[in-house]
């Protein structure tokens, strides 16, 4: 962290390389908060357990979600500050830096909500969290065999996630 005029407190991550070590971890979550999968590629530290970490996280994208959309100064009418918004209304956020992390996320009209974690220095990576929600449109959603609302288990889904993150990363 940087304050005004001091120095870093936490050093810097190391930069970026090809090797694909720039994706941390990623999370789906359905519309109600389940966490239906959760990779993490390059984690070094653990603090918490799965569920704790997985809380904290749907916690943070429903703070900042409403807290964006409260803050819209072109929106004249504001609901309470807490109050769900549907997709697509009001503004909302793409991602956040630290100076360890980006946090990029994307929310499908369905609800289904796609957070990938990475490098402070990658990209703008709207795209690939869309190309992200496709594969999980035509490995997960599409299969007749998975249950809506459950962890996803599909090794085609992940070998293919896989193979997408250390191209973009």
């Amino acid at each position: 962290m940087q304050f005004f005029g001091g120095s870093d407190i936490s050093p810097s991550p190391p930069a970026p390389t090809a090797s694909g070590n720039n994706a941390h971890m990623m999370y789906m979550f359905n519309r109600n908060g389940v966490c239906l999968f959760y990779r993490e590629w390059n984690r070094p530290l653990w603090t918490l357990n799965a569920q704790q970490d997985h809380k904290l996280m749907f916690g943070l994208l429903f703070s900042l979600k409403s807290l964006t959309a409260k803050m819209d100064p072109t929106s004249a009418e504001k609901g309470n500050l807490g109050v769900p918004q549907l997709p697509g209304q009001g503004c909302s956020f793409h991602s956040f830096r630290t100076n360890t992390y980006k946090l990029s996320f994307m929310e499908s009209p369905s609800g289904i909500k796609i957070i990938l974690v990475t490098h402070p220095r990658t990209g703008d990576l709207r795209e690939a969290l869309k190309y992200i929600y496709n594969l999980y449109v035509d490995y997960v959603a599409k299969n007749p065999v998975y249950v809506p609302g459950t962890p996803i288990k599909s090794d085609l889904f992940n070998t293919n996630l896989d193979q997408y993150v250390r191209s973009i990363s």
